[in-house]
């Protein structure tokens, strides 16, 4: 449903993308993520029509960015990164606002409009102007404007900014509906946890080029096994638990004496966890806990970007 092969994009003496390709198959979540000013706004802006791309190719619902943006328009929703509403209507006029500027017919409009707020859970607010609504109600509506005319690709732009964490969730719960559904969604957030949970696919752009790809497990795959990570009871468990680790495990421990706990990287998880509890029964060392962790998305991305950075 989205595809691009080498966008590239330039501000004066500014190489904003310099080739990005992408591909992002229906009814899935891609999650565009990368530092500020890593160019992914510039994707989101040219696969929506909104910027022209000084090179490469996109087409998005089977429609050239370019050659056939007018058609496009009406196959696509965008939910920016500040809400696009009007505070001084109420959230019932908004959306049979956009309906109108979709050249929806009123009667429809103002169904579709009911329909969205049902959806939303706008339903009781739907006589009240915009102004009153919090930040959480406001991003919901926004998304709601941004379905009118049920589009079959959604893209949005760092959606959750600013929300408290019970709106996000219920953000989340909507996207995974619509996603059901079959609609496309691509998604640019500054929340790793967001993209982990969302995403089928995460595309890594730094520095306006497209640094990996893959599903959010590869991609922390790439990071290492994991760490098996082991609390003690006091300082003389510790000092003991090291040694038996040392004999078992390949990899140098990592040790926090304040907290009596350490850690130590594995390739092999379960298998280097096992290992270890049963050296420790052995040599009846009691434990507080014991577990293995996997690498985070946020480890991840700092290790891809640190290595494009270098």
């Amino acid at each position: 449903m989205i595809y691009a092969e080498g966008l590239r994009k330039r501000y004066g003496a500014v190489d904003a993308l310099k080739g990005v390709d992408l591909e992002v198959p229906q009814g899935t979540v891609c999650g565009l993520l990368g530092p500020n000013g890593a160019g992914k706004t510039t994707v989101v802006r040219i696969l929506t029509t909104l910027l022209r791309p000084d090179g490469g190719t996109a087409r998005v619902a089977g429609c050239d960015v370019v050659a056939d943006a007018d058609r496009l328009r009406y196959r696509i929703g965008l939910a920016g990164q500040h809400a696009a509403v009007d505070e001084l209507l109420t959230g019932q006029r908004n959306l049979v606002m956009f309906g109108r500027l979709y050249h929806l017919p009123r009667r429809t409009a103002r169904r579709r409009a009911g329909e969205l707020l049902e959806r939303f859970g706008l339903a009781e607010a739907a006589d009240r102007p915009v102004k009153t609504y919090s930040g959480g109600m406001r991003r919901r509506l926004d998304l709601a404007a941004s379905l009118i005319v049920a589009p079959p690709v959604l893209f949005l732009d760092e959606p959750t900014t600013g929300l408290d964490p019970r709106s996000r969730l219920a953000l989340w719960d909507l996207l995974r509906e619509l996603v059901s559904e079959g609609t496309t969604v691509l998604l640019t957030t500054q929340y790793l946890d967001e993209a982990d949970h969302l995403a089928d696919q995460i595309v890594v752009v730094d520095s306006g080029r497209v640094v990996a790809s893959g599903s959010p497990s590869a991609l922390k795959g790439k990071v290492g096994g994991g760490r098996v990570s082991i609390a003690f009871r006091d300082a003389g468990d510790l000092s003991a638990g090291i040694e038996v680790v040392r004999g078992v495990l390949p990899g140098e421990p990592e040790i926090d004496r304040g907290e009596r706990r350490l850690a130590v990287p594995v390739e092999d998880g379960a298998a280097s966890l096992i290992k270890v509890a049963t050296a420790l029964d052995a040599a009846g060392i009691p434990v507080d806990d014991l577990g293995l962790r996997r690498p985070t998305l946020d480890e991840v991305f700092l290790r891809l970007t640190e290595v494009t950075a270098a």
